[in-house]
């Protein structure tokens, strides 16, 4: 039945007299005569050929039809309640920002750095959507969707925003070192390795571990055993545990290499640049509402600063 011929006034009155096993009840519930909920709900009936209530002298219950359709109708009118209740609630002081960013990105980086901003700018309201899919950026006069991607520039139909380059570190947990030292790159070859594989879109020529080994002068040796994951938080879970090493990006584990809870073996040497970078996306034309101007302001001074104050990371 199309939306536009819904028998809305009948809807609602049979929905009242559903939940209160009355017609007179919903009646005053909604306040009109029991006659007229009475009426409403008979042509509900005739427009739909089924009985939806038995009438007794006691009052009327609803037939297993009559159920069926009050389990839908009251949802559908709670839903359109809470709708109507999430409009009237908006706060004109408020901006919305929905910001969408690859999953270990957001959590390794993004998250720890992001609270204080949202401390001291209460009045704009951030939501996350952890995904590696491009969301096509909008904004508006209160609202905008912005988007956090790692990969080869440029992206059509959009402007980005550089934040930082990258480069690749093998890291480990320092209980590993403890069992085994490394000191070289063929000392890995007696270790598990895990590997990210990513499947965006641009992440074709990802450096890897083969292409780690070559730059470090370990051409075409063959590897010990790789574990392939898809989210750099699984495979650091198990690094962390001491099973292995993973090739990281550097932004991702910076933090828990400052904390201590992982250790790159070789410092600084053999680091591996990689030709992806982290970029903010955001429409190509239009001015940002005034909120959503002080987070891109913040967030580029973040990444510049990290950039400055984080070894081995390429100059901004």
């Amino acid at each position: 039945m199309k939306i536009e011929r819904l028998p809305l006034n009948g809807l609602r009155a049979f929905a009242a007299a559903s939940r209160e096993g009355s017609f007179k009840v919903a009646a005053d519930r909604l306040g009109v005569t029991p006659g007229a909920v009475s009426r409403q709900i008979k042509q509900l009936e005739e427009r739909l050929a089924v009985t939806l209530f038995e009438r007794h002298a006691n009052g009327v219950r609803t037939t297993a039809a009559g159920r069926r359709l009050a389990e839908d109708v009251d949802a559908g009118l709670a839903r359109i309640a809470a709708g109507m209740e999430a409009i009237a609630n908006i706060t004109p002081d408020i901006t919305r920002l929905l910001l969408s960013a690859p999953p270990s990105f957001t959590q390794l980086w993004l998250l720890p750095r992001l609270a204080d901003f949202e401390l001291r700018h209460r009045q704009l309201e951030i939501s996350i959507d952890a995904s590696q899919a491009l969301s096509e950026p909008s904004w508006h006069d209160t609202d905008a969707r912005l988007a956090l991607r790692y990969g080869r520039p440029p992206w059509p139909g959009v402007s980005t925003l550089p934040l930082f380059g990258d480069v690749l570190v093998p890291v480990c947990s320092p209980t590993l070192l403890d069992h085994r030292p490394i000191e070289q790159p063929h000392d890995l070859l007696a270790h598990t390795l895990f590997d990210v594989c990513w499947s965006t879109s641009g992440s074709g020529g990802f450096p890897n571990w083969r292409d780690w080994f070559a730059a470090a002068g370990l051409a075409g040796q063959p590897l010990p055993t790789l574990r392939h994951y898809s989210l750099y938080g699984l495979a650091l879970d198990q690094v962390i545990a001491g099973r292995g090493l993973i090739l990281a990006s550097l932004p991702v584990v910076a933090d828990r290499l400052v904390s201590g809870i992982l250790t790159c073996p070789f410092g600084d040497r053999w680091m591996l640049p990689s030709p992806f970078r982290y970029e903010l996306v955001t429409p190509d034309n239009g001015k940002p509402p005034e909120g959503i101007r002080e987070f891109i302001d913040w967030l580029l001074d973040e990444a510049r600063q990290f950039s400055l104050t984080t070894p081995g990371m390429p100059e901004p």
